[in-house]
């Protein structure tokens, strides 16, 4: 022990000695009166929360439906719904129930408002299909659970230190909480109560992952107690445990989809002869109670596969993965011409 105390001493002293006095620049966290009073106004639901949250609303469910990533990632930058997430966060950190209920309440209202103007756009524009940015937001795993809790971390700590402040756009990136509550709009406007549903847990795994690490972090930085902090970080920890179980499944599928999905791309491309002269252009796997779902897309010269071919396609990945399998097949025709030249060189 004495020797670590040692060397811990030699090394500060070589810091120290060989960079300079630069004990001036050490930074601290923001004073508690400072840190209250921004996490209050950024708690209150004000004038320019609502406009700048429907904006974002606006913007986050019509880049869904159009399918853009870029405008969907423009929707969560202008979001100003980590504020209060932030804030009921601080609040049971420091055992403050009146900014808890004002905090709760702000996010409440902006979440309601951010769905119905989703639910309202959607009806408008007369969506049908889902596509690949909404499927996105209806499964979430213990993934978006780690990034929740590293977001809540990150924005915890930015709000309580001036230095890092510019880093709080890239938090609001980071955890998404704009799109969920877009999704959330669009499976009521389509009655999908699947989508719904995904969307919902994910919407909560951000928010419980976010308030959960912002209390820890918060008490880090000596914001609060442990004492005043117990029953916040009891109730949103058993939030957590029991979305824990969804999410944990939804993982295990996920690794199991793409270790089939990557066991059915081998057998096609190298294992079986009717794709030996095909482009495999995409291919999806999706497990039911019933078997596999097979999906697959490939182009190819015309008359190259014949519906016995792919019977005896179906037949061996059910041999190989067994269990049943249900193939769907879209090929695309591909036409080849070649010209060749005479002996002058002309076509």
């Amino acid at each position: 022990m004495r020797s670590w105390v040692r060397w811990r001493r030699r090394v500060r002293r070589f810091w120290w000695s060989s960079s300079g006095d630069w004990r001036w620049l050490g930074e601290k966290p923001i004073p508690v009166a400072s840190l209250n009073r921004l996490v209050w106004r950024d708690s209150v639901p004000s004038l320019s929360f609502f406009v700048m949250l429907s904006l974002s609303g606006i913007i986050s469910t019509l880049g869904l439906l159009a399918d853009s990533t870029a405008v969907v990632i423009g929707a969560m930058i202008i979001a100003p719904l980590m504020g209060p997430i932030l804030g009921i966060a601080y609040a049971a950190a420091v055992a403050n129930r009146r900014l808890l209920k004002r905090a709760a309440l702000t996010l409440l209202i902006g979440s309601l408002t951010t769905v119905l103007s989703a639910l309202l756009i959607c009806q408008v524009a007369g969506l049908r299909d889902l596509n690949d940015e909404i499927r996105m937001r209806t499964q979430p795993t213990l993934l978006d659970l780690g990034v929740a809790l590293g977001a809540g971390v990150a924005g915890a700590f930015a709000k309580s230190r001036k230095s890092v402040a510019d880093a709080f756009p890239g938090v609001a990136i980071a955890v998404a909480l704009i799109p969920p509550l877009s999704v959330m709009g669009i499976g009521l406007a389509l009655s999908d109560w699947e989508t719904l549903g995904g969307s919902s847990l994910l919407f909560i795994t951000n928010l419980a992952g976010i308030i959960f690490s912002g209390i820890l972090t918060f008490l880090w930085q000596r914001y609060g107690s442990l004492e005043r902090a117990q029953g916040g970080i009891a109730f949103v920890g058993m939030v957590i445990a029991l979305i824990g179980i969804p999410l944990g499944i939804s993982l295990r599928n996920l690794l199991l989809q793409s270790n089939i999905r990557q066991q059915v791309r081998e057998l096609l491309e190298n294992q079986l002869d009717p794709f030996e002269k095909t482009h495999l252009r995409s291919l999806r796997v999706r497990q039911r109670r019933q078997g596999l779902e097979v999906d697959i897309e490939i182009s190819a010269p015309p008359q190259q596969m014949t519906e016995a071919d792919l019977q005896r396609v179906q037949n061996v990945l059910q041999d190989t993965l067994g269990q049943p399998v249900a193939l769907q097949v879209s090929l695309i025709p591909v036409q080849q011409f070649q010209l060749s030249t005479d002996p002058e060189g002309q076509p």
